[in-house]
């Protein structure tokens, strides 16, 4: 087996906090149409709404936002004032400059690992979001690549792995996501670390057979990452 050449890294949930400020405004989402329509009717629909746009919005804040206006408007037959709408962009608005909070070990972990490997961040979302966060972070100038995608899977880190003239077995996605993060990678022969958010964004799970039989290794967090690589 090859020794790992390059350590790649998603960004959102893994070195920073995310999904915890999405699942916060569909809270304050829920308060403002709760008035509107009746309460069996808010749990699922957002989600739904969202997965349905996500061909035409991609991932990201601004998608949610235009999301969390239209299920408002569905689920209210359109009777959601203009005053209401406002307030959803508002909180829109507010989470593209919420503050980039680090996971714990983060920072000490990269800053360790950045003088022994090539290192680099590959994320989906919104371009123009996560060039800001990135940014803002103070990571940036750890990483010698870093790649912002429209989505996570087979053939695009195939097409990423072309890019940088790296071979899969000597590659390794460090994500919180199944999904697009250990899977797909997997599925190409590489090595994938998985490090578990305590939250998981519906559209990102995966069942326990969808598993079986690729090999990955789970970490509690960031912290254990540079003894396993040490045993590799």
């Amino acid at each position: 087996m090859p020794p790992i050449q390059t350590i790649a890294f998603d960004a959102d949930d893994t070195l920073w906090v995310n999904e915890t400020i999405f699942t916060q405004t569909q809270e304050h989402f829920t308060d403002i149409i709760r008035p509107y329509v009746r309460a069996e009717e808010l749990g699922s629909q957002l989600d739904q709404t969202q997965i349905r746009n996500l061909s035409l919005f991609g991932y990201g804040i601004k998608g949610f936002m235009l999301s969390m206006i239209e299920t408002g408007l569905e689920l209210s037959d359109y009777r959601l004032p203009g005053t209401h709408i406002q307030q959803l962009l508002e909180l829109g608005k507010e989470m593209l400059q919420h503050p980039v909070q680090l996971l714990p070990h983060v920072e000490e972990t990269i800053r360790q690992l950045e003088g022994e490997y090539p290192l680099m961040i590959i994320t989906k979302g919104d371009l123009f979001d996560q060039e800001s966060k990135i940014a803002r972070s103070g990571l940036a100038d750890y990483f010698s690549s870093i790649e912002i995608v429209s989505e996570k899977n087979q053939e695009t880190y195939r097409r990423l792995l072309r890019k940088h003239s790296l071979s899969a077995e000597a590659f390794l996605m460090v994500g919180n996501s199944l999904k697009s993060d250990v899977l797909p990678v997997c599925q190409l022969g590489g090595h994938a670390v998985h490090i578990p958010f305590h939250t998981t964004w519906v559209h990102e799970q995966l069942t326990p057979c969808q598993l079986e039989g690729y090999g990955y290794q789970e970490l509690e967090n960031m912290s254990q990452l540079p003894a396993y690589l040490q045993q590799l």
